[in-house]
Formats: C-alpha cells, sequence, structure tokens
C-alpha cells in the first residue's frame, strides 16, 4: 500500500537486517577509522547526488567525530575557482576527471581513511576518487547498495565499481532502483538509502567513539554548538586539525 504507514512498515525490515547483517563489516570499517583517527588523520567522506546526504551524516554535527572532512562537487567552486556553470551538468558525476580536482582541494594527508558513498557504485567521479585513495595508500571504505551496484554496468573506464576497490564495503540495504514501494504497472516510489545510510553513519560512529573508549582514549566529538560552552569546546578540538578541516555554511 502506498502511504505513510506503508512505507514505514516496509522501512522497518530493511534497518533491521542492516543491523543484523552488517555488524561485522561495521566493526572491520570502525577499525581503519579509529587507527587512522589516533594517528593523527582525517576521516574524508564523498558522495555525490543524495549520496551527499551520508557524507554530510559524518561531518561537522553534534554527537560526531571532529577530524571530519566532507568532499563534495561543490568545491570545485567553492574552493577550486571553477565557474557555478560547472554544477548544472546533471551528468557532472560521470565525469572521472573532477576526481582529481576534487582530492587536490581536499589535499589529504597519508594517515587519512576514505568513505565513499554511491548507491549504484558506478559513476566516473565515485570510483576515480577511490582509485585515487587506493593508489595512495588511503584506506577505503564504501557505502552502496550491494543488491543495486550488481545489476549495473561500470560507467568508470576501468570497469571496476567501488565495490572492486574497498577494503570494506558497507551495504546499505537499498534495493535495485532504490525505491522501495512499488507502481501498479511498473515502478516504485520512496527511496531508502537515505534512511540507511544516515543509520549506517550513526552506527559506525559509535563503534568508532567504543574502540576509543576500550583503548581508554577520549574520542574527539562535537557538542552541539547551540549548548553552552559548544563553541569553545569545538573550536578547540578543531584547532587540533588547523587547515585541513574545511567548515562552510
Amino acid at each position: 500500500m502506498i502511504s505513510a504507514q506503508g512505507y514505514a512498515d516496509a522501512v522497518r525490515p530493511v534497518l533491521d537486517r542492516l543491523v543484523e547483517r552488517g555488524a561485522e563489516s561495521l566493526g572491520r570499517a570502525a577499525d581503519l577509522i579509529a587507527a587512522s583517527l589516533r594517528d593523527g588523520g582525517v576521516l574524508q567522506t564523498f558522495g555525490a547526488g543524495h549520496s551527499e546526504a551520508f557524507a554530510a551524516e559524518l561531518v561537522a554535527r553534534a554527537g560526531g567525530l571532529v577530524p571530519t572532512n566532507r568532499i563534495s562537487l561543490h568545491d570545485l567552486v567553492l574552493h577550486g575557482g571553477a565557474s557555478h556553470q560547472v554544477l548544472a551538468d546533471p551528468k557532472l558525476e560521470r565525469d572521472p576527471a573532477v576526481a582529481h580536482q576534487l582530492y587536490a582541494i581536499a589535499a589529504p594527508q597519508p594517515q587519512d581513511v576514505f568513505v565513499v558513498a554511491s548507491q549504484s557504485g558506478i559513476n566516473g567521479s565515485v570510483v576515480e576518487l577511490a582509485l585515487l585513495a587506493t593508489e595512495r595508500g588511503h584506506p577505503l571504505i564504501a557505502v552502496t547498495s550491494v543488491e543495486h551496484t550488481g545489476r549495473v554496468a561500470p560507467r568508470h573506464p576501468s570497469g571496476r565499481r567501488l565495490v572492486d576497490l574497498a577494503d570494506v564495503v558497507l551495504d546499505n540495504g537499498a534495493p535495485y532502483g532504490d525505491a522501495l514501494l512499488p507502481l501498479e504497472g511498473g515502478g516504485a516510489v520512496c527511496a531508502v538509502s537515505s534512511v540507511t545510510s544516515a543509520l549506517l553513519a550513526q552506527l559506525l560512529t559509535a563503534e568508532v567513539v567504543r574502540r576509543f573508549h576500550q583503548a581508554g582514549e577520549a574520542p574527539p566529538i562535537y557538542l552541539s554548538a547551540n549548548v553552552p560552552g559548544g563553541d569553545e569546546h569545538n573550536l578547540a578540538l578543531e584547532s587540533r586539525y588547523a587547515g585541513r578541516l574545511r567548515r562552510t555554511a
């Protein structure tokens, strides 16, 4: 049934499966991130299209990790000097060349870890950035729909998908085409990858923090900027990574 209740009923088992089946992969991903952060690294995140929501979920938010940096196609304009008109191209995320510009703008250090999100895991910018990260020795965590990516042809010249390059793959549990509720006559409505990816981001954060606690260390966590002392707490932690964390409105 196509309704708010119908969508809620369809989402619940997807979330349950994600938690039940993803524990091992989440643990391995958290190990990579915790090791990077302990070594002074930064968590570099990237997602194009609606996968930008996953990257945003990990970066600069209350209760989240401080040493995080969101790589975005908008960086081409905000930090790379490109004309804003480049963002009008709906196929920009399919261009492998932009990944080189994005990597240069991010200027990651060797100990940084990458988390790259893509529902399909096949577009040029996503796969090329993953290639650059792995070629330069960065651990790579992929967030994708295993079902979807297995049913579509790669668009990258190498013939590879995001899953082919990752050290750890986190399955977002979304179906082929992303939408959950089938329509009469074909098609479906109400995507789920943003919901499951938000859950994955918070599960991942929780597991990274748990590893810090197990080691007897204080995790670098943001307080809400809207509580007393929040700004001072956050600025003190950000100062440890001066020039490495981009924070924009």
